[in-house]
């Protein structure tokens, strides 16, 4: 383990519980964390904030009202598509899908929708994030800290990430619409 803290231009490698309603929404273990790029957005602001000057081995918890998480839910942000200007094939498509598809006209960023309404017309997506309006709290622990580096500063992410968009990238079934979809 290393003695440094977290701040600008360091990588953190973290582990967490993200609770959200009582449930366990996402958890991350210390045997397989993730890692960020403090200072590069990787994670929402108020999580890199509460890392800040933490070292290897803090662990903490972290309560986020909406507005410091995934903003307020938006009943702006539906959208209803005429099912012919829909790029996607939607057969395979259902209620309460999860879809990634590129934003028009920026070609390296991608929106999560969750699928509301399918019919023979048109289809209703939430561009909503699915945690919008939540309260969420977070156990975490700081299983890592080191320098990033030149590679990895001028690339805004930890090299973990790159290589995982590599991966994502050379998947055949990935499209310029539809990166994947979940159930």
């Amino acid at each position: 383990m290393s003695e440094l803290r977290l701040q600008h231009n360091r990588i953190g490698a973290i582990a967490y519980t993200l609770w959200v309603d009582g449930k366990i929404e996402e958890r991350i273990l210390a045997e397989e964390p993730i890692e960020y790029l403090h200072g590069a957005e990787n994670l929402l602001p108020s999580l890199e904030d509460a890392l800040i000057g933490r070292e290897a081995g803090s662990q903490f918890a972290l309560e986020l009202s909406p507005k410091d998480g995934y903003g307020e839910y938006d009943s702006d942000a539906i959208e209803t598509i005429d099912r012919a200007e829909f790029e996607l094939d939607t057969a395979d498509i259902q209620v309460g899908d999860t879809l990634d598809i590129w934003k028009e006209g920026d070609d390296d960023i991608y929106e999560e929708v969750t699928v509301l309404e399918i019919t023979d017309t048109h289809i209703k997506l939430d561009f909503n994030h699915p945690l919008a309006g939540k309260t969420l709290t977070y156990e975490v622990e700081v299983v890592d800290v080191r320098e990033a580096t030149a590679e990895e500063i001028a690339a805004g992410m930890p090299a973990s990430l790159m290589d995982e968009m590599l991966i994502d990238i050379d998947d055949p079934a990935d499209s310029p619409q539809w990166l994947n979809h979940r159930n």
